[in-house]
Order: structure tokens, then C-alpha cells, then sequence
């Protein structure tokens, strides 16, 4: 069953048009985060499926019931910001306890649900403490706490983690997931940074000018995207992006064979980690720099006018150094200048 189904959402601000024609479904278990650069409509979104904003024009539907002419309060979401929205002069127990009261649940219940909640989260020796004397991360469990207590129907969390150092955001990226998860209520969780999408998210919506640029699983989008902006937003380092030429079958600079393509101009996008070195390969490049990430190296190319990066190496590269290198053509992906829609050859 779906648990949230957005139809054809559109939203303008003055003659800006923020949304237009989105639509997904999101089954009742399931976690889409919202991802895109700033601007491009995610929080708009993430505020219209709440109430907090009104669309121009579209549906929405919570657990197949028609909700976007519903007061925020009849909706049964649960809304969690990026700067949690506690409030300072309760206790824990008591910001906790305040969604409950609003929604006459019994005392005797409530004691239950917050005791519960607060052994999940690890926040059972901070109940008498006050937002101010906890830490970020603390101050972010609370926000989350007092949003499942309610048990709402679904969970809206716009960019929570944002404010929290990258450890610390890490942790609760794991800790979200395995919330949902216990839950068993659908989640769509906003967010520019697309590490945290990838590791959270069963499905991604990625926006940007107010349009649904792909929706898929985190593969999907990284392994085979609908166009340039997908394919550059997705992936770290970034994918080399270049732009080619096909004459008489053949792909130019690199030789690749094309020959079910007439001539044309087209741009290449080679992901990092695909460019092999090595004495074996045809290419040869010189090496401008290389940088040690820890985990691995990863090196930058000028091959002809062509600077590509290289991810994914054992060891260091001389820089100023020749080397050869290479790729297997399967691994190319495809885009039209003009649109920068993907083009499929093979």
C-alpha cells in the first residue's frame, strides 16, 4: 500500500516557479529522501506534503486518504527541522510528553510511550535535563523522539542533521535508518548532501528547477542516470565530463567504437573509479597532480586539452610523470549537448 502519493504538484512564489508537475508514491514502509542543491524546491515540497504550505495545483494522499485540504493538525505527519524546535524552558520529558497532551493521549500512556521512546534513543538519564544542557546530537534525538512518540502516520525531516559535526552526523544517519526501520512508518527526509542520501535512502528523488530530475534507488542513480545534472550531482569525485566528437563510427578523442552512430557532437561522462593506469592500456597521459584520501589516492590527468581525474589507485603517481591508462567502453555514458539528456548507443 502507498503510503504517501504526490500528483502532479505544482507550486509558484510571484512569477518564480518553485515546483512543477511533481509526482512519486512512497510505499508505507519506505524511506525517499528529497535530494538537490539549494533552491531547487525540497523544503517547499517537504512543507506543502505537511500543510504548511498550500500548491498551486496537485494532490496528496496519506495511506490512500486525501489530505492536501486538510488543516496541518489532520494530516498526522511529524515534522522535524534542522534546528530541532525544542523547547528550552521544558525538560525532556516534558518536550517529549507535550505532543501527547496536545493530542489527549492518557497520562498512564504517555508515561509508556515516552519511556519507550526514550530507551531507543538513549535518552532515559537525560529526561530531567533541559535542551540547553544537552549536545547537538542529544538535542537532535529529542527532536526525533517527540515525532515518533506520536506515532504519526508518516515522518517529514527537513535536513536534520545539517547543524551536527560530519561524526556526529554519520552516527545518526545510522540512527534514522534504524528508527524507520522500527517503526515501519514511510519517510521522506530533505537534504543537499549526497552522502547522506545515499546511505539512507531505499529510493532518491533528485531535484533542480523545481523538476524531478530521476527518482530510483541510489544505483539507479549513480550507475545509470537519466541525464548530465544526475550524472555530476551523483558520485564523489565528481564524474569527468567531456565533450566528444563520433566521426565515421568512431568516438574521438578516444578511439571508442560507436559505428551504430551517425556523426555528431556528444558529451562523455567517464566516473573516476572506471579509468584504469597501467603499461597495458593505449592512453597516455601526464599527471598534475595526486592527492592521498586516506582510503585511497586519486590523481588528476592532461590527456591532449582533456584533464580527468583518476580515483580509486593503491599507491601514490609521480606527478609530472607519463602514464598510461585507460578504460573498457562499457563504462562510458552518454549526453546530448543541447539537453544533456542521456543518449543510449549500445
Amino acid at each position: 500500500m502507498a503510503g504517501l502519493t504526490v500528483r502532479k504538484l505544482s507550486k509558484s512564489f510571484d512569477d518564480t516557479v518553485v515546483l512543477n508537475d511533481i509526482s512519486f508514491e512512497l510505499g508505507d514502509s519506505e524511506l525517499l529522501v528529497l535530494l538537490g542543491p539549494s533552491g531547487c524546491g525540497k523544503s517547499t515540497l517537504l512543507r506543502i506534503i505537511a500543510g504548511l504550505e498550500e500548491a498551486d495545483e496537485g494532490e496528496i494522499y496519506i495511506n490512500s486518504k486525501r489530505v492536501d485540504q486538510l488543516r496541518p493538525r489532520d494530516r498526522n505527519v511529524a515534522l522535524v527541522f534542522q534546528n530541532y524546535s525544542l523547547y528550552p524552558h521544558m525538560t525532556i520529558e516534558q518536550n517529549l510528553a507535550f505532543p501527547l497532551k496536545v493530542a489527549k493521549v492518557p497520562k498512564g500512556e504517555r508515561v509508556e510511550r515516552i519511556a519507550e521512546i526514550a530507551s531507543k534513543l538513549g535518552l532515559t538519564d537525560q529526561l530531567k535535563k533541559k535542551p540547553g544542557q544537552l549536545s547537538g546530537g542529544q538535542r537532535q534525538r529529542v527532536a526525533l523522539g517527540r515525532a515518533i512518540v506520536r506515532r504519526p502516520s508518516i515522518y517529514l525531516l527537513d535536513e536534520p542533521l545539517s547543524n551536527l559535526d560530519a561524526d556526529l552526523r554519520v552516527r545518526m544517519r545510522r540512527e534514522i535508518v534504524a528508527l524507520q526501520r522500527d517503526q515501519r512508518r514511510p519517510m521522506v527526509h530533505v537534504t543537499h548532501d549526497q552522502a547522506e542520501a545515499l546511505t539512507m535512502a531505499d529510493r532518491i528523488a533528485l531535484l533542480h528547477g523545481g523538476v524531478t530530475q530521476q527518482l530510483g534507488t541510489p544505483e539507479e542513480l549513480y550507475a545509470d542516470p537519466a541525464n548530465q545534472f544526475v550524472a555530476e550531482f551523483i558520485g564523489q569525485p565528481k564524474i569527468n565530463i567531456v565533450r566528444c566528437q563520433v566521426r565515421d563510427g568512431r568516438l574521438i578523442p578516444f578511439g571508442s567504437d560507436l559505428a551504430e552512430c551517425s556523426d555528431r557532437d556528444v558529451i562523455v561522462g567517464i566516473r573516476p573509479e572506471s579509468i584504469r593506469l597501467g603499461p597495458q592500456f593505449e592512453f597516455t597521459g601526464t599527471v598534475e597532480g595526486c592527492e592521498y584520501m586516506g582510503d585511497q589516492y586519486v590523481a588528476t590527468l592532461r590527456f591532449k586539452e582533456i584533464r580527468l581525474v583518476v580515483a580509486k589507485l593503491a599507491e601514490s603517481v609521480e606527478i609530472g610523470a607519463d602514464v598510461r591508462f585507460g578504460f573498457y567502453s562499457s563504462a562510458l555514458l552518454f549526453f546530448d549537448p543541447p539537453t544533456g539528456e542521456r543518449l543510449r548507443f549500445r
